[in-house]
C-alpha cells in the first residue's frame, strides 16, 4: 500500500492532464471540449484509447501520430506529467482531504491559462468565469486560504478577493491605456486576478498583483530587446505568483513583514 495511493494520485493526475491539452487546444478555438473525441492535431485522425494512455502512448509512439507519423507537439507529455506530479505533491503535502482536492483543481487551472497564454495569447473565459464561480463556492470550506471565521465570513473574503484583484488590474489597464494610448492589460488578465482572489483573499491578491511584475521584467526585457516584442504574454507570470502565494501565501507575508514592515 506504500506505493499505491501515490500511483493512483499520479495517474488521476496524469489523466486531468490529458483531459487539460483538450482545453488547451481547443478553448482558444471555441471548440468543444467533449465532442468529437481526442484527434491528432495534425492530420486529425481520431485517437483510439489505446493510444490514447496519459504519458505511456507518447512515449510508446515516440512523440509522433501512429498514422501520419508527424510529431506532436511536447507540451501534451509535458503537461499530463506537470500536472501528474503537482498532484502528487499536494498529496504528499496535504493529504486526501478536501482541500487537497480544491488545491489541485486550482493548481491544474492555473497550468490550463499558462499554457494557453503563452502559445495563443488568450486567457479562456471558459477557465476564469468558472474559476470564479468555484473559489466563491469552495471558500467555506478552504482553510487552505481561508483558515478563520465563520462560513459567511469566508464567503465575504472570497468575494472581496475577486472583486479586489479584478477591479485593481482594471484599473491599472486603464491607466495604462490612457498613459501610452495602446491597450495595456488584456481582460483575459483581470478575469484571471479575479478568480484567483476568489480563491485567496484580498490581502495575498494584492501581493500577487505587486510581485508579479518582478518575475515578468526579465522576459519583457527579452522579448523588447532581442526578439523585438512589445507585448508579452502576462497571465503566466499572474499564474506562477498565484500558485506561490495559494501554497505559501502566509510565510512570504510573515517574511516581508520582518523585512519591510509591510
Amino acid at each position: 500500500m506504500e506505493f499505491f495511493y501515490p500511483a493512483v494520485v499520479f495517474m488521476f493526475g496524469a489523466i486531468a492532464g490529458s483531459f487539460m491539452n483538450v482545453c488547451i487546444h481547443r478553448m482558444p478555438r471555441e471548440l468543444s471540449i467533449v465532442w468529437p473525441g481526442s484527434f491528432c492535431p495534425q492530420c486529425k485522425t481520431p485517437i483510439p484509447w489505446y493510444e490514447n494512455i496519459p504519458i505511456l502512448s507518447y512515449l510508446i509512439l515516440g512523440g509522433k501520430c501512429f498514422r501520419c507519423k508527424r510529431r506532436i507537439p511536447f507540451r501534451y507529455f509535458f503537461v499530463e506529467v506537470l500536472n501528474a506530479v503537482s498532484w502528487l505533491l499536494i498529496w504528499k503535502a496535504i493529504g486526501l482531504s478536501a482541500v487537497s482536492a480544491i488545491s489541485a483543481v486550482f493548481v491544474s487551472m492555473m497550468i490550463v491559462v499558462t499554457i494557453t497564454d503563452l502559445e495563443t495569447g488568450l486567457i479562456p473565459d471558459k477557465i476564469t468565469i468558472p474559476g470564479m464561480i468555484l473559489g466563491l463556492c469552495v471558500s467555506v470550506v478552504n482553510v487552505n486560504a481561508f483558515p478563520e471565521g465563520l462560513w459567511y465570513h469566508k464567503l465575504l473574503a472570497s468575494a472581496a478577493g475577486l472583486l479586489g484583484g479584478g477591479a485593481i488590474l482594471y484599473l491599472t489597464g486603464w491607466i495604462g491605456t490612457k498613459v501610452f494610448r495602446k491597450e495595456s492589460m488584456g481582460g483575459g488578465d483581470v478575469k484571471l486576478l479575479a478568480m484567483v482572489g476568489a480563491f485567496t483573499g484580498i490581502e495575498k491578491v494584492f501581493l500577487i498583483f505587486m510581485l508579479s511584475p518582478f518575475i515578468a521584467l526579465p522576459y519583457a526585457l527579452f522579448y523588447r530587446f532581442v526578439k523585438k516584442q512589445e507585448t508579452i504574454p502576462y497571465g503566466p507570470f499572474l499564474a506562477v505568483m498565484s500558485v506561490i502565494f495559494y501554497f505559501a501565501g502566509n510565510r512570504v507575508m510573515d517574511l516581508l513583514l520582518k523585512l519591510y514592515g509591510v
